[in-house]
Formats: C-alpha cells, sequence, structure tokens
C-alpha cells in the first residue's frame, strides 16, 4: 500500500503531517483527519513497523477461531487511496530530527514534517528471568507472534502463560484452541487483579479451571528452563515447583514505546509515557503529539485500552484541524470483554475505592457467576464487576455516578430470583455513554434519529460510528433506535406480511399449539380480516409452508412438500425438488454425507453425468452438482440415483445441506477426534429438516479447523476431550463467525445440545433469517440461547428434544418418494398439454469438454446472446 518512496520525501506546497505508528489509534486518527478535511489540505505520511495496516488488535485471539489476518484488518482497502495518505509498511521510524523537523526511517526515508504525531503504542514486558530467550518463549502481541506461536505449537503437547491479566488468559485461550494441555502464572493473589475482586477472581478461576486450563496464583517464574537444544522444557516457580512445558508466552503486562520520544529529547514521564497535555500536544514542542499507549495524559496515567486511544486520536485530529476540542482529561476505563469464552466486565470504582461505600453482591458458584455493585451512601451507583453473567453492563455502565430508578438488588438478581428491574437504555439520560470506544452518548443516538433520519441500526452505526468497535453496546444500540423510532409516531408493523399480523415465530406458535396443518385454516383464523378471503402472498405462503413442514409430525401433516395444498406453497425451487438455473434447466445434487463418497457412487455419478449430458461440479459443500437437467429428465436421473443409494442433498429448500468434514484423526496426524464419522451422523440426523432460511454445518477434526467450521449455522470443532459447538457463523455477503455455545462435549451431549438449538432457532427465527442475524437479533444474544438450550432456563428442552425426535423418526427422502407414486412424478413435464415435448428453448453450447447455458434475448427465441468473445472487430476498423 505504500508509495514508491525516494530516500529523501521532499517538502511540498502543503503542510506535512508525519504519523508515526499505524495500530488500532493510529487509524482512528487518519480518519478522524479525514473526517474533518484535513487529509484534503495536507500531506499525510505513515511509518508503519509491521508489515500490514492497522488490524483490530483486541480481537487478536480470534485468529485461533478461524478469522484471517485480513479479517482482523480494520483499514477500508481504498481509504489509503481515497484520501491521498502514503502509508509506508514495515519501514517504522528510526531517528527524530526536531531542530530540521524530519523523520528518518529504516530504509534511509527521510520526511519533513510540519506536524508529528507519535502512535507508537506499547511493547510487551517480558520479567528478567533466567532463560526467557529460550527457544519456545514468545510474546502475545501482534499477528507474527501469533503465526510464530501457531507454528511452534505444533510440536509441543503443553504451553505455560505467565500473566492471569486480559492478555495473558487471551493467550491462555489461543493455546487451549491449539490443543495444548494449558497453565497460567499469575503473581497475583488472584486473575484480573486491576479489574475485578478477590469474589469475581475466584469466579472466574472456577471457570476456567472447568474449562481443563491449570491457574497457578500467588506464585511468578523463577526460571526457564531449556534442553540441550536451547529449547523450553519447563518453568520453575517462586514456590519451588516445576511445570514441565514445552513453550511459554509472556503476557505480563505492557510498557509505553517512548524509546523515539527519549533519543529526540521529549520529555517523558518517571515510569514512561511521552508527557502531553490536554490536546495531546507534547510538552516539550508544540509541533509534536502523542496518542494512545505511548502517552502520559495530563491526569498522570498511561491507557491501555482502546476507547482511550481513540478518544485521544480524535482529540488530536481536532486541535491539528485548529477545531474547538474538550480535550482529553481522563477517561473511563470500564470493561467488557470474553475471555477464554466466559463474559468479564468492570465499571466505574470496582474496587470500591470510595469512602463510605457498600456493595452489594450476587454470587452462585455452581454457574460461575458473580455480580458485585459499589454504592454509594445517597445509592449512587459507583461501579460494579459482572463476571460469568455481563449482560447488564451496556444498562449498569451508562448508570454509573447517578441513582438507578429500582433498588441495587434487582439490578444483580437473575431472572426469577426476585422482582424484574423493568430497566431498559431509555430509561438512561442523554449524556449516557452507549459506546464507550467511540463515546457515543444517548442524546447522539436519539439525534441520529430524529435530526438525520436514520431508520435502522445500520445506518445509525453508520451515522455515529457507535456499535461498530467492540460491539458490547449493539444489543443497547438497537433498543434505543426502536425506541426512538417508536417514540417518534413510527409504527414498524412487525407482522410477516399483508396477510398475517404476526411475526413467524408467532405463527409457529399458533400452528404448534393449534395443530393447524393447512395454510387456509391457518389464514382463515389468524390472518389479517382483510385478507382471510385471499389467496395469501409470494411471502407468507413459503413461510407457512416451511413451519408446517418442520411441524408435520407433530401436527398430523403429512411431511411430503409436494402433497395437497402444500404444494401451492412452495417456493419455485421446491416444486421440481431441484434447483432452476438461469436457462430454465435444472441441477440435481445427491447428498454425500461427510464429503465421503465410495468409488462405486462416484461411478455412478460420472456415468448419469455422461448419459444425460450433465455439467458436473466439485462444490465447497464437498458434493457433487449436476446442471443442465430439464424438468422432463429429472425423474429418469433421480431413479438411477436413488437405485444406487443416493438421496436428494435439498440444495433446492429451506433446510439442511451439507456437514463438511476434514478427514479427521483416522488420516490426519493433527486430528483428535474422528470429523468424518461425527459429520455423516450429523448430516444424516438433520437431513430434510425444514428451517426458516438453509442451514450448513461442518465437523473439524482439530483446532487447525480445515473445515471452516465457524464459518457454519453450527460447526464442531473436536478437542483432546471431545467436541466444541460453535453457532450462528456464515459466510456470502456478509460473513460472521459463529460463537462458542458450549465445549468439551461428549458425542451424546454435542447431539443433544444441537438438536436443541435447531429446534429453538426454527421456533424463533423470522422468516428467511440465518442463525447469524437471529443469534444478534434474538434479546440476550448468545447469553439468552446458551441459557435456553444448555442450561434450560424456559424448560423448553424436553420439548425441543421430542420435536427432533420426531423429525428424525419420520424422515422420508423426498425423490424416493416421487419415484413411488405416478400422480406425483405427472407435474414433471415441460408442457402439461404436450407431456412428452421437451423444452425448445433449453440450450447449451460446449465449454471446456463440458457444456454451459446457450442464452437467449427475450426478443426471439433463436437470436442468441452475444458475448465479449464473440465480438470481433470488422476489417479495417478498431474495437473500442
Amino acid at each position: 500500500m505504500a508509495a514508491a518512496a525516494s530516500p529523501t520525501s521532499a517538502r511540498t506546497d502543503r503542510p506535512t503531517i508525519v504519523l508515526i505508528g499505524h495500530g488500532m489509534v493510529g487509524q482512528r486518527f487518519l480518519e478522524a483527519l479525514a473526517e474533518r478535511g484535513v487529509t484534503e489540505a495536507s500531506r499525510v505520511v505513515v511509518l508503519c513497523e509491521e508489515p500490514r495496516p492497522a488490524y483490530d488488535r483486541v480481537q487478536l485471539t480470534s485468529y485461533f477461531s478461524g478469522r484471517t489476518p485480513e479479517d482482523l484488518s480494520l483499514v477500508e482497502q481504498d481509504f489509503m487511496t481515497r484520501h491521498g495518505i502514503e502509508l509506508h509498511l514495515g519501514d517504522p521510524a528510526e531517528t527524530i530530527d526536531r531542530a530540521a523537523r524530519t523523520v528518518t526511517a529504516r530504509s534511509g526515508l527521510t520526511v519533513g514534517y510540519d506536524t508529528l504525531v507519535l502512535a507508537t503504542g506499547s511493547y510487551p514486558f517480558v520479567p528478567p528471568v533466567p532463560g526467557k530467550d529460550s527457544t519456545g518463549c514468545f510474546v502475545y502481541r501482534t499477528i507474527e507472534d501469533l503465526l510464530a506461536i501457531e507454528e511452534y505449537a505444533k510440536n509441543v503437547t503443553t504451553g505455560a502463560v505467565v500473566g492471569g491479566g486480559l492478555l495473558g488468559l487471551e493467550a491462555a485461550g489461543a493455546l487451549t484452541g491449539l490443543g495444548l494441555q494449558t497453565h497460567v502464572v499469575e503473581f497475583a493473589p488472584r486473575l484480573m487483579p486491576v479489574q475485578v475482586d478477590d469474589g469475581g477472581g475466584a469466579a472466574l478461576r472456577r471457570t476456567i479451571e472447568d474449562m481443563g486450563v491449570t491457574v497457578h496464583t500467588g506464585v511468578g517464574g523463577k526460571e526457564i528452563t531449556a534442553g540441550e537444544d536451547g529449547a523450553v522444557t519447563g518453568m520453575e516457580l517462586s514456590d519451588g515447583s516445576r511445570l514441565d512445558t514445552g513453550m511459554v508466552i509472556f503476557s505480563a503486562g505492557v510498557r509505553p514505546r517512548d524509546q523515539l520520544a527519549r533519543d529526540c529529547g521529549l520529555e517523558v514521564g518517571e515510569r514512561g509515557g511521552i508527557v502531553v497535555d490536554a490536546t495531546c500536544r507534547t510538552a516539550t514542542d508544540p509541533a509534536v503529539y502523542a496518542i494512545g499507549e505511548c502517552a502520559l495524559a495530563c491526569d498522570g496515567r498511561v491507557y491501555g485500552l482502546v476507547a482511550p486511544g481513540y478518544e485521544m486520536a480524535d482529540t488530536a485530529a481536532a486541535a491539528i484541524a485548529a477545531q474547538d476540542t474538550a480535550g482529553f482529561t481522563g477517561a473511563d476505563l470500564s470493561t467488557k470483554l470474553k475471555l477464554l469464552g466466559v463474559d468479564v466486565a468492570s465499571f466505574g470504582d470496582a474496587h470500591g475505592a470510595a469512602e463510605n461505600c457498600l456493595d452489594v453482591v450476587y454470587a452462585d458458584s455452581r454457574s460461575g457467576v458473580y455480580k458485585k455493585l459499589v454504592i454509594g451512601q445517597d445509592g449512587t451507583l459507583l461501579g460494579g464487576i459482572l463476571v460469568g453473567d455481563a449482560e447488564a453492563y451496556g444498562m449498569l455502565r451508562p448508570l454509573t455516578g447517578s441513582v438507578p430508578p429500582v433498588a441495587p438488588e434487582q439490578l444483580v438478581l437473575p431472572a426469577g430470583a426476585g422482582a424484574p428491574a423493568a430497566l431498559g437504555p431509555s430509561a438512561l439520560p442523554d449524556d449516557a455513554v452507549i459506546c464507550n470506544c467511540h463515546n457515543v452518548t444517548k442524546g447522539t443516538i436519539r439525534g441520529a434519529v430524529t435530526e438525520h433520519s436514520c431508520t435502522t441500526v445500520p445506518e445509525v452505526k453508520k451515522c455515529t460510528k457507535a456499535g461498530t468497535g467492540c460491539g458490547s453496546c449493539v444489543k443497547a444500540l438497537t433498543s434505543l433506535v426502536n425506541d426512538e423510532l417508536e417514540a417518534s409516531g413510527v409504527t414498524v408493523d412487525k407482522g410477516l406480511c399483508g396477510c398475517f399480523p404476526h411475526t413467524r415465530a408467532e405463527l409457529y406458535e399458533v400452528v404448534r399449539t393449534l395443530r393447524l396443518a393447512s395454510y387456509e385454516e391457518l389464514l382463515a383464523s389468524h390472518g389479517r380480516p382483510e385478507a382471510r378471503d385471499g389467496d395469501g402472498c409470494e411471502i407468507c405462503k413459503p413461510a407457512v409452508g416451511s413451519i408446517i413442514a418442520s411441524l408435520a409430525p407433530s401436527v398430523g401433516a403429512d411431511g411430503y412438500i409436494l402433497d395437497g395444498e402444500q404444494a401451492a406453497l412452495q417456493d419455485t425451487n421446491d416444486h421440481f425438488l431441484a434447483n432452476l438455473q438461469r436457462n430454465g434447466s435444472y441441477s440435481v445434487v445427491p447428498r454425500i454425507p461427510g464429503g465421503e463418497i465410495t468409488p462405486e457412487k462416484l461411478i455412478v455419478i460420472g456415468e448419469v453425468a455422461r448419459d444425460f449430458g450433465l455439467y458436473t461440479k466439485i462444490t465447497g459443500g464437498q458434493r457433487i452438482d449436476l446442471f443442465g437437467a430439464r424438468v422432463d429428465q429429472l425423474p429418469l436421473i433421480w431413479s438411477r440415483l436413488v437405485d444406487a443409494g443416493f438421496e436428494s442433498g435439498h440444495a433446492y429448500g429451506k433446510a439442511l445441506r451439507t456437514v463438511k468434514s476434514c478427514v479427521g484423526q483416522t488420516w490426519c496426524r493433527y486430528g483428535v477426534q474422528d470429523s468424518v464419522r461425527m459429520a455423516i451422523q450429523l448430516e444424516l440426523r438433520y437431513r430434510g429438516l425444514r428451517s426458516p432460511h438453509k442451514l450448513k454445518s461442518a465437523v473439524s477434526g482439530c483446532a487447525r479447523e480445515c473445515a471452516e467450521a465457524r464459518g457454519k449455522d453450527f460447526g464442531v470443532i473436536a478437542t483432546s476431550n471431545g467436541w466444541n459447538l460453535y453457532v450462528g457463523g456464515n459466510g456470502g455477503a456478509d460473513p460472521r463467525h459463529a460463537d462458542l455455545l458450549a465445549q468439551d462435549l461428549s458425542d451424546a451431549e454435542l447431539i443433544r445440545l444441537i438438536d436443541r438449538f435447531l429446534m429453538f432457532y426454527i421456533r424463533t427465527a423470522d422468516r428467511l433469517e440465518r442463525t447469524s442475524a437471529w443469534l444478534e437479533r434474538i434479546d440476550g444474544g448468545l447469553d439468552h440461547v446458551r441459557d435456553v438450550v444448555v442450561h434450560d432456563s424456559l424448560g423448553l428442552c424436553d420439548e425441543l428434544e421430542a420435536l427432533m425426535a420426531a423429525h428424525v423418526h419420520h424422515y422420508r427422502d423426498e425423490w424416493a418418494e416421487t419415484l413411488n407414486d405416478p400422480e406425483r412424478l405427472a407435474r414433471f413435464v415441460s408442457f402439461v398439454n404436450a407431456p412428452d415435448a421437451p423444452d425448445p428453448s433449453v440450450r447449451f453450447t460446449p465449454e471446456r469438454d463440458q457444456i454451459k447455458p446457450d442464452l437467449t434475448l427475450l426478443a426471439g427465441p433463436t437470436l442468441p446472446v452475444r458475448t465479449l468473445e464473440s465480438v470481433r472487430p470488422l476489417e479495417g476498423t478498431s474495437a473500442r
């Protein structure tokens, strides 16, 4: 992304701003400059040490869950070009000459500046223990660190993390995900000593140890031992004990990277950090600014969180643009994160340092939940700690400094244990900060709706940046937007369509409870009055058809989708049990469970494709699709496939598509479980399951994730102790990585939880809503879904399991059923009045030894579409 650079970059007529460092805070600074129009009037040069642009360091550990470095990038593809910013990757600044106002990079490039901004961040602190430089010792800070850890972990079985704070537990999660037996060594008497108290630390420790991580608190590393080859063999602890470990990750805190500032004579604090004023301008030189973790703010603190860094970036950009700014005089250190799958949050005066304050505590050691609120004598909420259940964080943090409108006890008790606190974000004052990452208040969000005419959450995100940081405020943001729309008189009809005033989830309950087996009956009893005498619409008919199909055994309906009234409810593809292609032909997709197939079945597919002249393609779902069948050929093709033992792959339906797999421990030397066996078992169990949208799954045999399970609606990743279950992922135009629902499950536990998850999704999702969107929309999100399907908080699990059991018991292959019934076969014709005549408009042309559609213009059935390849310039003319 760097522009070609000469050894010396001369000054231009425009003022030059040089940014040293391109991390999260550096990128936010560039965005703030662009928003203020500074990049149009100034030359901006960025010197970046790392080989890639800014990425999300907060989500660094998600790399081990399948996210790529590109996924973590914070820089839009054309951002630098669009704003004329010169980005030099892998070329860090090495010297600053303040007298000449130049910066020299490692490559020898020298850039003159009018304004210099230091965003050099921090470096990991490595305790000075003997052996710290042995092979197998790492720090946990950059993507390159993670790549090195991942590679080295392939050859060891045990890892130790020095440090039990935020990054230390992130590193422990990474080692656990790589399949290593993991130890955490923390010198303080509890984990996360800065964020939580003894009670919170105990709850966190119990939960983490239940995951198989061994925790050592109150001890430090005394020495790293190594073998003759210099590689780590163990670690001696300060209490005299020893850990046998093959690798060590140091994550014992960070220190400001201020050496450049020291070398050029800028003032730094006694314990590090470049001294700045409220505008983030250095105390020594008004032409130099410092932002983020390298800066010592005017309140005497070095802030290691991203939200204060963003605020400093905005402050510096405003000062450089000569705009009014309130300045940066300190920041809220509230934090909410998920460590090893455990929600942890702290806000305000979490440790109760205020005089005469009181604690309100709820603790449930069985479920690993600890909640503490710190209350002033006048009832003011001063702060709090949440471990295991941080659902209330988005509500509690903005209330800090005020007297809550309900008793504090109601704010920590779980549902059912006391009077529920009927509070929501709308109860907050307008100056309450909703998005801590970007310092967005409730009033700003309301203004996006009332003043800027935003009518959706994505529009409000774009307008205010709220919800685009860590994401912890999205639920509160959504609630605020909806409440504000309603307060503005915007009535949002939540009905499925013009025929029904109910949502899909409500219609599901009506069908299930009243055992309604027909669309006509449902429309007559629960449709809108003006629609009850009609025929329905293209929205509700397929949706209701899907509901009835998924509940067929329980409500007494025929599970075959093309019988009776059900046939009229189906989408186009379901009408012929095949996907309609662009030239009017259809595809044939037999099920290949888990991607496993015998040579004999491969030969059958090849012979069918050859005999019917079909285009053949191996798909990303690990099966073979056959394209180009006429509708009248479908029964003939499927007859041969069914005779060979194939079933419908349901590529045409809103149902389970595939369960991909890697080869697992049977063949792969890294595999820890039989992923193929599990994938086949899951695919055969859930085949034909009708749902609000298509379902995809995958099973990976180890943490290397070759089957891409975290990009699926439900994905399974093997561990040495069983299986981890991830839910709510998908690829496509809006990709989302799945979230961990439960871990180290036995086969039976895994299948039981998937049963429950799928039936709960089918029960509560909206029409055409993927599991990813459903998980983000449903109240309580992943935590609520976990409560329902893992802990049975609603008492639904027996019913959900029974519904799935009924589906499994009554499953019938739709194509086998069709071939056995002459009446059903009668629909597979191109023309009802000429059943033996093929459709003459379905034609093909050869390409790469196969066929492709020969598309025609609507103007005439015999006029072929001209492609660029077919266009040749006339003799004596040129092509334009």
